[in-house]
C-alpha cells in the first residue's frame, strides 16, 4: 500500500503488454545464458537449471513473464527451436543449441572429413573391383572334381607330399602374369610417389626460409597462446560500466572500479560517482576503452595480463592496436623453460652426432644451430 507501489501499479496498468515482454525477454536471456555458460549442450533436467537461476538474488520471477509454469516455458523454447526438449517418467529434459557461427563451421568441417574419408574407402573398394574383375575377364573357373581316395595295395602305405614349394612359385607366378599387377602394389606406388611429391613440396619452401627448430617451437607456442580464449575475463582494478537497467537510472551507464573478483564471473564494483559498493555478475558489465595514448590492460586471449598503449581505435572493425610493453612473470617463465627444454633436444642430437662421427666441423654446427 506505499506510494511507490502504487505508483508502480499504476504505470503497469496503462501498459501492462510492454512490461510483461520486457520482463519476458529479461527472464529468457538470463535462463538461456545460464544453460549455455552452466552445462553447455548437455541434456540436463530443465528444474536443475531453474533452481541454479533463482538462486541468484536479482533474477526475474516467473510470474511476472507471459509463461504461467516452468514446463510451458520449457514447451516454448521447444517450438521456438532455441532448445531440444523432450519429456520422460522424471519430467522435462531440455539441451541448448549452440548456435555460435564459429561451432557451426566446425561441425561442418568435421561432417566434411567424414564424408570424404567413406569417400575414399570408397574408391578404393572400387579399384580393387575393378582388378579383380579385369583378372578374371576371359577365364573360365574351372569346377573341383572330387574323387574317391584309393589305393591298389592293401599293404601299401599311404603318403603325402607337403613340400609344395616349387609348385606354389609357379602358380603364383602364373596367376601374377595373367592376372595383371595387383591392387594392393599399385595402391603402395601411387602413395609412395604422393609421398615423394609432398616431400618435394615440403622441401621448397624449407629451402626459402631456413629456420631453425626453436624458432619453428616458439611460432607453434605463440600461435597457440594467441588462439586461447576464456568466457571470463574480469580483473581486478579495472574500470566497467554497468549495462543492466535493473539496478534503475541510478547505476545504468555508470562507471565504477572493480575491487574484487569473486568464481571468475562474479565481481565487486565500487562506483566511482557515489562510491557504494555493488556485486554484479560480468554479463551485467562491459570494458571501458581509454583515449589512444592511455594505459590498457589486456582481459582475454593470447596476451591475457598484459599491459599495454592505445595507438588507435577502429570502429568500423570494432577492433584497436596496442603495443604491449609488459609480459606476466607466468609467460616469461614459460618462455624461458620452452627455449631450454628446445635448446636440450639440439644439444642431445649434436651428442649423437659426435658419438657417431667422432670429428665434426664447425660448418655443421653452424648449419644445425641455425644463424
Amino acid at each position: 500500500m506505499s506510494e511507490s507501489h502504487q505508483r508502480q501499479l499504476l504505470l503497469a496498468s496503462e501498459n501492462p503488454q510492454q512490461f510483461m515482454d520486457y520482463f519476458s525477454e529479461e527472464f529468457r536471456n538470463d535462463f538461456l545464458e545460464l544453460l549455455r555458460r552452466r552445462f553447455g549442450t548437455k541434456r540436463v533436467h530443465n528444474n536443475i537449471v531453474y533452481n541454479e537461476y533463482i538462486s541468484h538474488r536479482e533474477h526475474i520471477h516467473m510470474n511476472a513473464t507471459q509463461w504461467e509454469t516452468l514446463t510451458d516455458f520449457t514447451k516454448w523454447l521447444g517450438r521456438e527451436g532455441l532448445c531440444k526438449v523432450d519429456e520422460t517418467p522424471k519430467g522435462w529434459y531440455i539441451q541448448y543449441i549452440d548456435r555460435d557461427p564459429e561451432t557451426i563451421r566446425r561441425q561442418l568441417e568435421l561432417e566434411k572429413k567424414k564424408k570424404q574419408d567413406l569417400d575414399d574407402e570408397e574408391k578404393t573398394a572400387k579399384f580393387i573391383e575393378e582388378q579383380v574383375r579385369r583378372g578374371l575377364e576371359g577365364k573360365e573357373q574351372e569346377a573341383p572334381v572330387f574323387t574317391e581316395l584309393s589305393r591298389e595295395n592293401d599293404e601299401e602305405k599311404v603318403t603325402f607330399n607337403l613340400n609344395k614349394g616349387a609348385c606354389s612359385s609357379t602358380a603364383t607366378s602364373s596367376k601374377s602374369s595373367s592376372l595383371g599387377p595387383s591392387a594392393l602394389k599399385v595402391i603402395e606406388t601411387a602413395a609412395s610417389v604422393k609421398r615423394k611429391e609432398s616431400s618435394r613440396s615440403s622441401a621448397q619452401p624449407k629451402e626459402k626460409k631456413k629456420k631453425s627448430a626453436l624458432d619453428e617451437i616458439m611460432e607453434i607456442e605463440e600461435e597457440k597462446k594467441r588462439a586461447a580464449r576464456t568466457d571470463y575475463w574480469l580483473q581486478p582494478e579495472i574500470i566497467v560500466k554497468i549495462i543492466t537497467k535493473k539496478l534503475g537510472e541510478k547505476y545504468h551507464k555508470k562507471k565504477g572500479i572493480v575491487k574484487e573478483v569473486i568464481d571468475k564471473y562474479t565481481a565487486v564494483v565500487k562506483m566511482i560517482d557515489s562510491g557504494d559498493k555493488l556485486k554484479l555478475d560480468q554479463t551485467h558489465l562491459e570494458t571501458v576503452i581509454p583515449a589512444p595514448g592511455k594505459r590498457i590492460l589486456v582481459l582475454n586471449g593470447g596476451y591475457r595480463g598484459n599491459e599495454g598503449t592505445l595507438e588507435s581505435i577502429n570502429e568500423k572493425t570494432f577492433s584497436a592496436t596496442i603495443v604491449i610493453e609488459t609480459f606476466s612473470k607466468c609467460e616469461y617463465l614459460g618462455g624461458i623453460i620452452d627455449a631450454l627444454e628446445s635448446l636440450m633436444e639440439v644439444l642431445n642430437s649434436l651428442q649423437k652426432i659426435v658419438r657417431n662421427c667422432q670429428i665434426l666441423c664447425t660448418c655443421c654446427i653452424k648449419e644445425l644451430i641455425g644463424p
